[in-house]
């Protein structure tokens, strides 16, 4: 997705089941917000670090709610875990992490992947580590849904926020989508 970023952004933080998630968006061309940064902590200072230098925000405001991107957060919390797919990100970075992070917004919930078939789905059949990588870099959690790769043998592998945290989610979306739950390690 192309967007127009400028050197400001405004992040909000939200409660949810999985702890408070904190939000850092800028805005696009059509004058929208678009998430640059997400993820489980109530300090945004946290995220800027994955934030890609050429979109990294110089100045931060806070707000109570960033529209859509609030209400996208509330439904996904509440059940409606296709709720986040509408919403824009934007990233950059090399070629092979944006096409790993495009095939992770393909990726149903209730319905994890493997590294390896992210990979696939990624066009480098053999850059399983890359791809597990590509996840690691992801400054999008939640809206690029990371939380939704697993091991070859099923079982939970890295994720920023904790494999808690990784664990609830899958949960919450094998629930929502009628599926089993992955098992946590």
């Amino acid at each position: 997705m192309t967007a127009t970023m400028g050197t400001t952004a405004t992040t909000a933080t939200w409660a949810t089941r999985f702890g408070p998630f904190t939000a850092i968006a800028a805005i696009d061309a059509a004058g929208d917000d678009i998430v640059v940064a997400s993820g489980w902590t109530d300090d945004p200072g946290r995220l800027l670090p994955l934030v890609a230098r050429p979109l990294r925000p110089v100045e931060m405001g806070v707000r109570r709610e960033l529209g859509a991107i609030t209400r996208a957060v509330q439904a996904f919390d509440d059940g409606d875990v296709g709720a986040i797919d509408a919403i824009a990100v934007r990233q950059t970075s090399g070629p092979f992490r944006e096409d790993v992070w495009s095939a992770l917004r393909r990726v149903a919930p209730g319905t994890p992947v493997t590294y390896a078939a992210l990979a696939v789905a990624a066009g480098r059949p053999t850059a399983v580590r890359a791809a597990g990588t590509a996840c690691a870099r992801n400054a999008a959690a939640l809206f690029v849904p990371c939380h939704r790769a697993i091991g070859a043998d099923g079982s939970l592998r890295g994720f920023a926020y904790g494999l808690d945290v990784k664990a609830a989610l899958l949960a919450h979306e094998a629930g929502a989508a009628g599926s089993r739950p992955v098992s946590s390690p």
